[in-house]
């Protein structure tokens, strides 16, 4: 049985992305991307919407030869050896990167169901998402990346009406990141 772990790098304020939709005040350095390289080696499965889904494309092939070094080269393999989850109710599967399932309509009972069957981690990225199964309390582990960074308004980490008793398991700082570990009690 796997656990089911939300993944999310915010500002101080809680935000994913600004008003604009613009994230690339969050973009890792070495250390945090270091970070993300270890914690998708221990990822069976990923969860993730439309919007995530056509980002991550990006990892599916380099882009130009030598556009990668090493570690972007690891988690190119690591992507493509995870079990992907599409959660879209507008893509087909013919939108879809190769070994991708698409579920158009994820139930919280179904995403139960991959959590029991997934041999890892599985992890619900992306906060729209994640926010059915944050509300239920499904979520076992809550991996933070926090940028010093304010942006005011646009896309929220965790949903308004969130309610959680959380403890935290780890922490650590990573460049100017702060990383925090927090699992449900």
């Amino acid at each position: 049985m796997g656990t089911l772990t939300f993944t999310a790098t915010m500002s101080v304020d809680g935000y994913v992305a600004d008003a604009d939709g613009d994230f690339q005040w969050a973009g890792p350095g070495d250390a945090v991307f270091a970070a993300h390289i270890e914690r998708l080696s221990q990822v069976s499965t990923e969860v993730h919407g439309r919007k995530t889904h056509l980002l991550m494309a990006y990892w599916d092939a380099e882009p130009e030869p030598g556009a990668w070094g090493p570690a972007e080269h690891e988690w190119a393999r690591l992507w493509a050896a995870t079990e992907k989850i599409v959660a879209s109710s507008t893509l087909s599967q013919d939108d879809l990167s190769k070994g991708a399932r698409l579920v158009p309509h994820l139930e919280l009972d179904e995403l139960e169901q991959i959590v029991r069957d997934a041999p890892g981690d599985v992890e619900i990225f992306g906060p729209t998402t994640a926010a059915p199964a944050i509300r239920a309390g499904l979520v076992d582990e809550f991996r933070l990346y926090i940028v010093p960074k304010v942006v005011g308004s646009g896309l929220r980490a965790f949903p308004d009406d969130a309610n959680l008793d959380l403890e935290l398991v780890d922490e650590g700082r990573l460049d100017a990141v702060t990383y925090l570990r927090l699992r449900r009690r």
